[in-house]
């Protein structure tokens, strides 16, 4: 449903928002962990999707998903300030071009450890 909606654009705008709270109210129907895309891993993602409409190949796709459903779980949500924290220290809030100058990357791991 997520990969649908992002290929179709259905909408005039809000279509990667939309595409994965459908993704998200599937994986808590299973009762996964729900999935975040830090702004810092955009472009792996954004990529990942281009790659999968080219090349009909979901690997990469279900990679990239895979280590953001895993970075996702390794924040401690329960409150807003921590989280905040836990995000800025894995460095979830820079804009990919700006990280790539800086030689940064998301941080994995625990982020709960820093």
């Amino acid at each position: 449903m997520m990969f649908l909606i992002s290929e179709i654009h259905p909408f005039l705008a809000g279509n990667g928002r939309t595409a994965r709270i459908f993704m998200n109210m599937e994986l808590v129907a299973a009762q996964e962990q729900r999935i975040i895309i830090p702004t810092i891993y955009r472009n792996d993602y954004i990529g990942a999707l281009k790659g999968m409409s080219h090349n009909k190949r979901a690997e990469t796709l279900v990679r990239v998903l895979d280590f953001a459903q895993k970075y996702s779980g390794s924040i401690d949500w329960s409150e807003m300030q921590g989280a905040h924290t836990q995000l800025d220290v894995t460095h979830a809030f820079y804009d990919p071009a700006d990280a790539e100058t800086r030689g940064l990357r998301l941080r994995a791991g625990d982020a709960r450890t820093g």
